[in-house]
């Protein structure tokens, strides 16, 4: 601990942060100066750039929030950007910042309701092809129309749950106990190699599932944040955007559904374990007793939410308004119907939303010192120097590139704005124009799989409570992704070239 004030602020400094980590940001930030005087703008643009996606990839360090954040002041003290830019790219992008900010939290109300279904899907289908179907489709569905990291939530959450009764009941505790399931010790023999087996069954429920979210996710104009960038540009409503990115998305989905099934019949790249016997047991009898004492105010809830889903997904197809305003809607309706009107109940729905839609302002910012500094016009210009029908090839490898290490909705708003201008200077028709639109939005969704860092969540579940307890590590996420990226990155590639 240290005992100086220059001492404490260094080690409050990027507070847990690795020191090697820290150190790296500081020199980031003495270096960016030097670069301005000695080379000029345009390479302290691209430097900026490059260490803005090192922070995006190395989220498990910290956070990309405050390093980006020191980075956004500092490249408006330099005047590579300015805040009037800065501030006319939020108005641009003002109904993403709507999405992030009411339909994740409007989604948030609709935890009970996602988390009875998958819950009721677990324990009804035996046969665990069909079940891991199920949980990439319905995981698919709902990403189409609701907020990826919250189905990634109640994923986890159900998966957590589960995990947890069988635990306490193996190690003689109470199952509605709060007893630490972190911990083998207490569990006897045979117990352990249940759980080991329930772990591995887990495991590749979880990434059904997170791989589902990235299938549906890409579908439709709400699926993704980067979706609802893209469409704002095009000028797209829900039903145009889910007709133009079909010729990819839809043969993409049931290509990735068809991988799912193969997975756990071939038992490759750790899929395939049943759920044992013994724990399947333990978890019916506690649902059975869950059901039991669910009071009439909790059925009249699901039913409140089950409405609120149906309204949802009608006023999207219809575009009765902006995407925000809806989630906002769901909002309404449910806390009123629910009895929810404590306004810390109300905050807590906002915890997950607030901090990502501050990072995409540093995403906004980043993208105005490359409008700015015209960082990407060069690449731009030499891929629409390609033969057209090569074009929408490239911008999916390109996008795809960036987007597994980076995340997809910063990548998404730099090749969009640019080739947008390039339409609007008069280098192409209106028809190609949305050719590569469409290669943009895929491209950010679809190889993004192969990584953490690509995939929110993945990211997400990486991080969450239950990765540690089911053994789910960084390489084991990338290995168990490798089939998925393969399928749906090449599959995505041969579509955007030669069907669209």
């Amino acid at each position: 601990m240290p005992r100086s004030l220059p001492g404490a602020l260094v080690h409050n400094f990027l507070g847990q942060s690795p020191r090697w980590y820290k150190a790296t940001v500081g020199l980031f930030l003495i270096l960016n100066p030097l670069l301005l005087a000695t080379l000029g703008p345009v390479v302290t643009g691209w430097v900026l750039v490059v260490q803005f996606i090192f922070f995006l990839g190395m989220a498990l360090k910290c956070y990309p929030l405050m390093p980006g954040g020191l980075l956004l002041v500092e490249a408006l003290l330099l005047g590579l950007t300015t805040p009037q830019a800065l501030y006319e790219e939020l108005q641009h992008n003002f109904p993403v910042i709507l999405l992030l900010m009411f339909m994740v939290a409007g989604i948030y109300f609709m935890k009970d309701l996602l988390l009875f279904s998958f819950s009721r899907i677990l324990l009804g289908i035996r046969s665990k092809a069909l079940l891991s179907l199920a949980f990439c489709f319905l995981s698919a569905f709902l990403s189409a129309f609701l907020d990826a990291l919250t189905v990634t939530a109640v994923i986890i959450s159900a998966a957590v749950g589960f995990y947890g009764v069988y635990h306490r009941v193996a190690s003689g505790s109470d199952p509605r106990s709060e007893v630490q399931i972190d911990t083998d010790q207490h569990l006897p023999e045979l117990a352990r190699e249940d759980l080991n087996q329930f772990r591995a069954f887990l495991r590749s429920l979880l990434m059904h599932g997170a791989v589902g979210t990235a299938l549906g996710g890409v579908c439709t104009l709400v699926g993704e944040p980067q979706n609802l960038l893209i469409g704002h540009e095009m000028g797209w409503h829900f039903q145009d955007f889910f007709l133009k990115v079909a010729p990819v998305s839809l043969p993409v989905l049931l290509a990735g559904l068809v991988t799912c099934v193969l997975l756990e019949k071939l038992r490759w790249f750790g899929y395939g374990t049943l759920l044992p016997d013994n724990v399947r047991r333990v978890l019916a009898a506690y649902s059975a007793e869950d059901d039991a004492q669910r009071t009439p105010q909790q059925r009249a809830a699901l039913l409140v939410q089950g409405i609120a889903a149906v309204i949802l997904i009608v006023c999207l197809g219809l575009h009765v308004a902006e995407v925000g305003l809806i989630g906002l809607l769901v909002i309404v309706l449910i806390t009123s119907f629910t009895g929810i009107t404590d306004e810390h109940r109300l905050g807590r729905a906002f915890q997950d939303a607030m901090p990502f839609t501050s990072l995409l302002v540093v995403f906004f910012a980043v993208v105005a010192v490359i409008h700015q500094q015209q960082l990407f016009t060069p690449l731009i210009q030499w891929v629409l120097a390609l033969p057209a029908e090569q074009q929408p090839g490239m911008l999916f490898i390109a996008n795809g590139l960036l987007s597994a290490i980076s995340d997809n909705v910063f990548v998404a708003t730099i090749y969009i704005t640019e080739v947008k201008q390039a339409f609007l200077n008069g280098g192409m028709s209106r028809e190609h124009f949305e050719t590569l639109a469409v290669a943009i939005n895929t491209g950010t969704n679809l190889p993004s799989v192969a990584t953490p860092n690509g995939q929110a969540a993945f990211l997400f579940l990486l991080t969450s409570a239950i990765a540690p307890l089911v053994r789910l590590s960084y390489g084991r996420m990338v290995w168990m992704a490798l089939p998925y990226t393969v399928v749906m990155g090449g599959l995505g590639w041969w579509a955007v070239t030669y069907w669209l």
